[in-house]
């Protein structure tokens, strides 16, 4: 191929614009009325995305999810809250700041418990955010015709030994959330032992950063050209580590 510069290599060129595709990823996000409880979360999908095209991942944060399962304490006092903490979650301890937990078998602050943009209530999370986001896909391929359509669920979390919080994936449906490079060959032709990516927390993260964490009003994103594998059929249990077999455990038993 000949340009003002000379000749290229067409295949090196295929090269640039497969990395430029694959890499090549847009949130789309828009601003909302206010959710109110109990209300039909796909009614209000609709309203916000009345169009969706192939091969795009909806991002729905927790929070109206919850809200439209009616998964809120109203009138909370600090016992109250306590209580509930310890009934959502599979593990409770104490600490100067929040109860750290441990629900679905990730570790979270009050078991995910929000006070925020609550209105004085205590917005609990989904009860199986798994099967919301199932629920969610079903309804949206059969509405727009499409084969290929991702869902993630998605809270908050702080992380150990760092400042702020980041996007996480409580559940999801339609992408495979763990990409294994195990076997696979490096850059030098030598193999992967460990290396697996977490994409489906790697989307969560990229899309909260959109959505915002304060009066944005933006609880709904849509992402295109996300570099994930769509399936039919998803392990929930993909993601997850026994605490035994987590390599953190050491560090912080020496450090409590």
């Amino acid at each position: 191929m000949l340009t003002g510069r000379g000749l290229i290599n067409e295949d090196a060129l295929r090269g640039v614009f497969c990395l430029l595709n694959y890499y090549y990823m847009k949130i789309k996000t828009i601003k909302t009325r206010i959710f109110k409880p109990k209300e039909n979360l796909l009614s209000f999908i609709d309203d916000y995305f009345p169009r969706l095209a192939e091969k795009s991942v909806l991002v729905v944060t927790s929070k109206i999810v919850a809200l439209s399962e009616g998964r809120i304490v109203e009138n909370a006092d600090e016992q109250i809250k306590a209580e509930t903490i310890k009934r959502e979650s599979d593990f409770v301890l104490p600490t100067e700041y929040v109860c750290l937990t441990i629900k679905d078998g990730q570790v979270m602050a009050n078991a995910g418990i929000d006070e925020s943009n609550a209105n004085g209530s205590l917005i609990l999370l989904p009860q199986d955010s798994f099967r919301a986001a199932g629920k969610i896909r079903n309804y949206l391929k059969k509405k727009h015709g499409l084969k290929n359509l991702g869902v993630i669920i998605t809270d908050s979390r702080s992380l150990p030994l760092r400042s702020g919080i980041t996007g996480i994936a409580l559940g999801y449906a339609g992408i495979k959330g763990l990409k294994d490079y195990r076997q696979e060959l490096d850059i030098f032709g030598r193999p992967f032992h460990y290396s697996r990516v977490d994409v489906a927390d790697s989307l969560a993260t990229a899309a909260v950063l959109c959505m915002g964490e304060g009066n944005e009003r933006r609880p709904l994103a849509v992402v295109l050209e996300a570099p994930v594998e769509y399936a039919e059929k998803i392990n929930r249990n993909e993601l997850r580590i026994e605490a035994k077999d987590d390599i953190y455990r050491p560090v912080f038993e020496n450090l409590i």
